[in-house]
């Protein structure tokens, strides 16, 4: 099992999450092979504003192992997180994060810049399903925004 495996696995979440009426973003996080959490967004299920597929995987991930940290786990995830769930994943000490699509509105960036909100030993990137990701986000919004 490769990224696009997972990421194919995250965007499952992200279905969910679309299908729900909520923003259509998955999250699946894995240590040695294997999905320990996942998550998809539930903010308007849960009336909450934390309820992102990153915090809900990761909460996931944390009962699973019945530990806070996950230095040997990457977290996958549909689109790039924002600044609430890059304080998780900092906190966290997720050893990898991997993002298919980039968001210029919203991610972690918009407030943190060029500067990395994530723990100094987590590695960051872009991997696969960019566009997968990018079409059912963008077919969400407009299917409300006519």
């Amino acid at each position: 099992m490769d990224d696009k495996y997972y990421m194919q696995q995250a965007l499952r979440e992200a279905r969910k999450a679309f299908d729900d009426g909520e923003v259509p973003v998955g999250a699946v996080v894995v240590m040695s092979d294997k999905i320990i959490g996942k998550g998809y967004n539930q903010v308007e299920r849960l009336n909450d504003c934390t309820a992102h597929a990153e915090m809900i995987a990761l909460t996931s991930a944390f009962n699973y192992l019945g530990s806070k940290y996950l230095m040997e786990a990457t977290l996958y995830v549909t689109l790039e997180p924002c600044l609430m769930c890059a304080g998780a994943l900092y906190w966290s000490k997720i050893g990898r994060i991997v993002y298919a699509a980039r968001d210029d509105k919203h991610s972690y960036r918009k407030v943190a810049g060029d500067t990395s909100p994530f723990h100094p030993k987590t590695k960051l990137e872009q991997g696969p399903c960019e566009e997968e990701s990018l079409q059912l986000v963008k077919t969400f919004f407009a299917q409300r925004r006519p």
